[in-house]
């Protein structure tokens, strides 16, 4: 799997803040740099935002992407329209968009609207699902199920996201419109988050990729700006309602189902004990639950620029000028196994300590063995976010007993005496007097 989220090794400093901060304990520094283990990272974005250094990065496309084909559309996710203050139309952005080199725009907000439509009138006529149905619109809560929650995945609607129908959508239309071959389309998506940058080329759903590429709302904001200044005339572009561009938002999904009973939670501590919870059982009451990694949904994506409280302010403001809903599904000429997944989800044992289950409950046991023997303060001194990643990376061979401090000090001590020790080591690590006529 190709991950969008990337470390700049020159820029790192080794200080340990991403480390605290990965939801899947997918982080390590290892002599005084920091490493991700691909096998758990879910593209969160968590380390993006909080890297004090900027060491870490998603990597989306260059603008100069678009010179490989003759028609660009672009496919701009709807948590772009929060960026700007003041903005009265979604027009303003769409013609922006075709200001700085974009030929046509088929906005993402559309194809929610669509997928909105659909859940309400086929979902609920499909047969008994599971309950509740966890949304299928964050790929991030969607690796996190698979690798974590595998008990889940069957209660995981098999819808594809609202970017990719949009994808299929704009390059279907443009063909019909301009004659060029599908290959000569180039269609890109305007992502906030690193999370749908991977999606542009790792779908979860899809046989094979529909995007060609994912810009970040960061990067194309800062060329924007000027462009909707100077507009002479904004011409008609937007197509969607308030049901399609309430998904940016995190309960906007849940709304736009018209669905009384649906849950909406954000910020992926609290998605991570919801599953908890879902997995225990402990949420029958629900018959809809819509899950954003993100704080406040999409609107708080590691590639954005505004705050996620005053984007929600401003799409707030901005849906109150908007139809209720523009689009239908069955106007659209869209059949049902075009927006349902092509394949199931799987389980991704990224926690699997061996192929051979005999070897793995070995290691389990020196695992627990070794985590007893350390302090349990968690301290990341070592470069692992808890002692007992730490006892994991030990028996694993990613790291050695040496990396824990506590375990030098312990070392030093019954070489050289408790006191000798002490002046080899930093100051917070030394011990202090030992009784009050020492202090």
């Amino acid at each position: 799997m190709k991950h969008s989220v990337a470390l700049e090794h020159q820029r790192c400093r080794g200080c340990t803040t991403c480390i605290k901060v990965c939801p899947t304990e997918a982080i390590r520094v290892r002599r005084g740099k920091a490493s991700i283990l691909h096998e758990r990272c879910i593209d969160c974005g968590r380390c993006i935002q909080s890297c004090p250094h900027k060491a870490i990065k998603s990597l989306s496309d260059s603008m100069y992407r678009l010179e490989e084909f003759s028609c660009c559309v672009a496919v701009p996710d709807p948590a772009l329209y929060s960026q700007f203050q003041h903005l009265e139309y979604i027009d303003t952005v769409l013609n922006g968009l075709q200001a700085i080199g974009f030929h046509r725009v088929f906005e993402a907000a559309k194809a929610a609207e669509l997928l909105s439509d659909y859940a309400r009138r086929y979902m609920k006529a499909e047969g008994e699902r599971p309950i509740p149905q966890i949304s299928s619109a964050c790929p991030t809560v969607l690796r996190l199920i698979q690798m974590r929650f595998p008990k889940l995945i069957d209660q995981i609607e098999p819808t594809i996201t609202p970017i990719e129908l949009a994808a299929i959508l704009a390059r279907r239309e443009a063909a019909a419109e301009t004659g060029l071959p599908p290959g000569r389309i180039g269609v890109f998506s305007i992502v906030p988050c690193s999370s749908k940058v991977t999606l542009s080329y790792t779908p979860e759903y899809l046989d094979h990729p529909v995007l060609d590429g994912a810009f970040s709302i960061r990067d194309i904001y800062l060329r924007l700006l000027k462009p909707m200044r100077s507009l002479e005339e904004t011409v008609p572009l937007s197509t969607s309602g308030v049901m399609g561009v309430g998904w940016c938002a995190c309960g906007g999904e849940g709304a736009a189902r018209l669905d009384e009973s649906y849950l909406a939670v954000d910020g992926i501590g609290n998605v991570i004990r919801m599953l908890e919870e879902l997995e225990d059982g402990r949420m029958p009451e629900a018959s809809f639950v819509e899950l954003c990694a993100c704080t406040q949904g999409c609107l708080g994506g590691c590639l954005t620029v505004e705050n996620p409280y005053i984007a929600r302010a401003r799409v707030n403001s901005l849906m109150k000028g908007l139809p209720m809903q523009k689009v239908y599904f069955d106007e659209a000429g869209l059949t049902q196994a075009e927006v349902l997944s092509q394949h199931p989800l799987k389980y991704t044992p990224a926690f699997l300590l061996d192929e051979d289950r005999q070897a793995a409950m070995t290691k389990q046991l020196q695992i627990q063995e070794l985590e007893t023997k350390l302090p349990g303060l968690h301290c990341s001194s070592c470069g692992a976010p808890t002692c007992r990643a730490f006892a994991e990376d030990v028996v694993l061979g990613r790291a050695s007993e040496e990396d824990c401090i506590f375990k030098v000090r312990e070392r030093m001590r019954y070489m050289a005496g408790p006191a000798a020790a002490d002046e080899y080591l930093p100051a917070p690590f030394r011990r202090g007097p030992e009784n009050p006529s020492d202090r």
